[in-house]
């Protein structure tokens, strides 16, 4: 055999351990989930995660991509209220090809859009305004966010606040990670990979003021990375992942320090429904939280694992490692109308995992 068929075993050798490992496969060109609640030739059933309430189904490699997408990094996802899943991602792909793909609740694939968010694919949530939904995309590469509705055309785009105090150098990076909606239908966004600051704006898209910036000490934070309104004690406030200081900071709507959430590793975003809050960790695990934020459980946790995800970000490039009922690194989730949850993870070539909700 010669080394050019050599390497060609490999490849197909290494795709078939990890279609094996992700539960997932090949069909008609399209990179198919596991079906729920199947199991493969060898009798494996997809894996359990949680405990208690609050166990899911894991089904990782979830949603038939269609041939014109090629996975990149998967940064973010959020559902409509048809149950509709849109997941935003950064492909490295010298073509450029649509950021955002959108799938139905199956799994099939439905429409795709966003070449211009091409390479820079990161933050995507929904907001349902009078009788429309709305989709606010952040790109960190274009330093923009974007109101678009679900079809991707644009209502306003924002970029880089004129505010010199937060930008004194010229060459000050604006890179927006992800947005926060206002009681007031307002939207507050970070800049999570530039200057630490989040600014807040009004419903259609006129700057009002900022806070925070870079530090430790409380109100200031280091990639405030993803946010959420949280009104689950009836007081609203704003929730952000500081990601740097390993924690959650809560803020008053205008940007007051409030307090701490210490029981995180490197938390990526969050989502919250009902009294249940969920965030995605980038260290190897997704965290529920009740209404007190008293973790519930740490889905896929194993810290044998984590320190091997950990261990010089190597494992995001090698799915061959990939171990199903665990996860590389979540960079987002969000729960659906059924209390199902959607995982997208920060690795090389991209995955979205549905955990199926089942007590």
């Amino acid at each position: 055999m010669d080394q050019s068929s050599t390497k060609r075993g490999d490849k197909t050798a290494s795709r078939r351990t990890f279609l094996k490992s992700t539960g997932a496969a090949v069909v008609g060109g399209f990179f198919a989930p596991a079906i729920l609640g199947a199991e493969d030739k060898a009798g494996v059933k997809n894996p359990i995660m949680g405990e208690g309430e609050y166990k899911y189904e894991a089904i990782h490699g979830w949603g038939e991509v269609p041939k014109h997408i090629q996975w990149g990094e998967t940064h973010g996802v959020c559902v409509d209220e048809a149950g509709l899943i849109y997941v935003k991602h950064r492909s490295k792909n010298k073509t450029p090809m649509d950021a955002i793909v959108v799938f139905s609740p199956e799994g099939k694939f439905v429409r795709s859009f966003g070449k211009e968010y091409h390479g820079g694919g990161h933050g995507i949530d929904v907001r349902k305004e009078g009788n429309e939904e709305f989709l606010y995309l952040s790109d960190t590469k274009h330093g923009v966010v974007a109101k678009t509705n679900l079809k991707g055309e644009v209502v306003w785009k924002i970029s880089r606040p004129e505010t010199p105090e937060h930008y004194k150098k010229s060459n000050t990076r604006y890179s927006p990670t992800n947005v926060a909606f206002a009681p007031d239908g307002g939207v507050y966004v970070g800049d999570g990979y530039g200057s630490h600051f989040i600014h807040k704006y009004t419903k259609d898209g006129k700057f009002e003021f900022s806070w925070g910036g870079s530090g430790t000490e409380a109100g200031k934070m280091k990639t405030p990375h993803g946010m959420w309104l949280d009104e689950r004690s009836g007081k609203p406030k704003i929730a952000v992942c500081d990601r740097a200081n390993h924690r959650l900071q809560y803020f008053t709507l205008d940007g007051k320090h409030l307090g701490f959430v210490n029981t995180v590793s490197f938390p990526a975003d969050i989502d919250i429904r009902g009294d249940l809050m969920v965030v995605s960790d980038l260290h190897a695990r997704v965290t529920l939280f009740d209404k007190n934020n008293k973790v519930i459980t740490h889905l896929g946790y194993n810290q044998d694992w984590t320190n091997q995800v950990l261990d010089g970000f190597k494992v995001r490039k090698q799915p061959r490692l990939w171990k199903a009922g665990r996860f590389i690194h979540p960079h987002d989730a969000c729960f659906d109308g059924d209390g199902n949850l959607f995982v997208t993870e920060w690795v090389s070539v991209g995955r979205v995992s549905k955990l199926k909700k089942l007590s």
